[in-house]
């Protein structure tokens, strides 16, 4: 079935940064879809982390405001996300989505610790 693929998760220090790259079937113009990213804490509820609109409008939670960035190569037709000063709390799997059309990854690692 349809399905993206993360990548670029990884086991970083504090501070440290880390690009994700999502990557979608041929069939699937992410251009088409709002694309978000979305992550999951060992025991915890799914977090939202931002999104990105058609029209290259970017929204972020709070939580990660002025560390993390959206951003999309239409010609590769990847979104990626850049986290920069990561800190422990970030660990989580990481996953992207095409939010208004239900279509998920697999999700990629991050660990973050000294």
């Amino acid at each position: 079935q349809v399905r993206l693929v993360e990548s670029g998760g990884g086991l970083v220090q504090p501070g440290d940064s880390l690009r994700l790259s999502c990557a979608a079937p041929g069939t699937l113009i992410l251009a088409h879809y709002v694309t978000g990213w979305y992550r999951r804490a060992p025991g915890k509820e799914r977090e939202w982390i931002g999104n990105i609109t058609a029209d290259d409008t970017i929204h972020l939670a709070d939580t990660v405001k002025g560390r993390f960035s959206i951003t999309r190569d239409l010609a590769e037709n990847m979104v990626y996300l850049q986290m920069d000063d990561l800190k422990p709390d970030d660990t989580a799997v990481y996953y992207c989505t095409c939010i208004t059309a239900n279509i998920w990854g697999q999700g990629t690692q991050v660990s973050v610790s000294s």
